[in-house]
């Protein structure tokens, strides 16, 4: 039997029932939306990130009301912000935080995802549009950086939008499209700030909308990879599942509490983060004059940094190699001459790196380590979805490829050399290897038995 969802037929609630689906979207998403009931802290996440995203929103609405966005006033303008404007200072923070904590608990929702296969079947489309959040959260904290019209701003978007030139044919014509002028200028700060403020967060909330329903419509993922559907009670209840209202808003609450506690202390005692949230470069007003001594993106670009700037020429090669040998290996494994795309795609992609500069590939490598993301689902071929259940040395697969991730991201924060380009391409390796070869090792092993239901302690 289905799950009804009564409404109100009487008094004001039921007037707007009756021409509004108030009541039953309320039931249908929370009061009678059947969670797992052996959710771990690891949940709260999603609902963080949910947090952020309407603290970035209303910040930044205030913000606007005083940010001038123009290049002879735009940095002045966040200075007064920052001095006059009544508890502005208290905003801007608010804002920059939020955009560093809405990377932190964005990418540890992820790796909640990544542990406990969230993105299996019936699930790819919620995590198709997770990731299709998170790429547009970089788009969106790319374009609100050159907003503050600082040192580090205005360099860090000359070079990120120079990148672009690399691209054969189209490239340099792209980049003068982006900027909308030959250098980085006023044009290019309108054009950034009609994207950051209008146009990204539209998307970003039709995404996150798209991404819950999409989410409401499968149900909910669990750390034992367990679908609660399967087992229901005479009235279609799932027997391992308890109302998201209120046993889990209250579960949420709790981790808000926390979040927030660290949220404020970040933001009255250090909402700089020694340079990792706001660089020192970018309290010195633009200048297009006079380059910065190292120019480097934010934290939570680090990773994807490192690895465009570790992609040289002597790296190209080894790329190279590795295509040429993955496409032998697909023709070896080709059993028929329809097979026979990935081997042409091999060869082709070989030749176009013969002649093409380094400097493309790096953007490829770039773009390509947020993609990989995308096919998760289909790369993925363990008979279990949470890594519980999973043979040990998946598990060290995971801490590997977590590890090489981190320290991409620390190296991203540091002025290039050798031993640390050495260190970023065999990290990067690290990182591709882990998809590509996905197919293959999470196949292999001895793989535990999940319980028929959900194991679950009452605290």
């Amino acid at each position: 039997m289905a799950i009804e969802h009564e409404v109100e037929t009487t008094g004001l609630v039921g007037w707007i029932d009756r021409r509004f689906p108030m009541t039953s979207t309320w039931k249908k998403h929370v009061s009678e939306y059947y969670a797992p009931k052996n959710f771990n802290f690891w949940y709260f996440f999603g609902s963080l990130a949910l947090l952020v995203l309407v603290n970035q929103i209303v910040t930044g609405i205030f913000l606007t009301m005083n940010y001038k966005p123009d290049a002879t006033l735009a940095f002045s303008s966040v200075e007064y912000i920052m001095r006059e404007v009544p508890w502005g200072w208290l905003i801007r923070y608010m804002h920059s935080t939020g955009a560093s904590m809405f990377f932190v608990v964005v990418y540890l929702h992820m790796f909640r995802g990544l542990m406990y296969g969230s993105y299996r079947k019936p699930r790819e489309l919620v995590w198709i549009f997770g990731c299709a959040i998170f790429l547009c959260l970089m788009a969106e904290a790319f374009f609100g950086y050159l907003l503050p019209w600082g040192q580090m701003s205005f360099w860090g978007a000359q070079v990120i939008v120079n990148l672009f030139s690399a691209i054969p044919f189209i490239g340099p014509d792209l980049s003068l499209w982006i900027r909308g002028d030959y250098v980085v200028s006023d044009v290019t700060l309108n054009r950034f700030f009609a994207f950051h403020v209008i146009a990204i967060p539209l998307v970003l909330i039709g995404l996150v909308v798209a991404h819950l329903v999409a989410l409401h419509e499968v149900g909910s993922n669990n750390p034992d990879g367990i679908e609660i559907k399967a087992k229901k009670d005479p009235d279609g209840i799932p027997l391992d599942g308890i109302p998201f209202h209120p046993y889990y808003s209250v579960h949420d609450f709790m981790g808000v509490t926390v979040f927030l506690i660290i949220f404020a202390a970040i933001i009255f005692l250090a909402p700089e983060m020694g340079g990792y949230f706001l660089e020192a470069n970018n309290f010195i007003p633009a200048n297009p004059l006079q380059t910065p001594q190292e120019i480097a993106p934010v934290w939570y670009f680090t990773a994807f940094y490192a690895m465009l700037r570790a992609t040289t020429d002597p790296f190209k090669i080894v790329l190279m190699i590795i295509v040429a040998l993955l496409g032998l290996f697909a023709l070896v494994r080709a059993r028929g001459k329809w097979k026979l795309g990935l081997p042409v795609l091999a060869v082709l992609v070989v030749l176009a790196m013969a002649f093409t500069e380094s400097k493309f590939w790096g953007v490829v490598v770039m773009g390509g380590a947020v993609i990989s993301l995308f096919f998760l689902p289909w790369l993925d071929r363990s008979p279990v979805k949470s890594i519980r259940y999973r043979p040990f040395f998946h598990k060290v697969f995971y801490g590997i490829f977590v590890l090489a991730f981190l320290t991409l991201g620390f190296l991203g924060t540091k002025p290039p050399s050798p031993a640390s380009t050495l260190i970023a391409q065999i990290c990067a390796l690290i990182y591709f290897a882990f998809f590509l070869g996905m197919p293959v090792w999470t196949r292999l092993g001895t793989f535990k038995q999940p319980p028929e239901r959900v194991r679950f302690k009452p605290h």
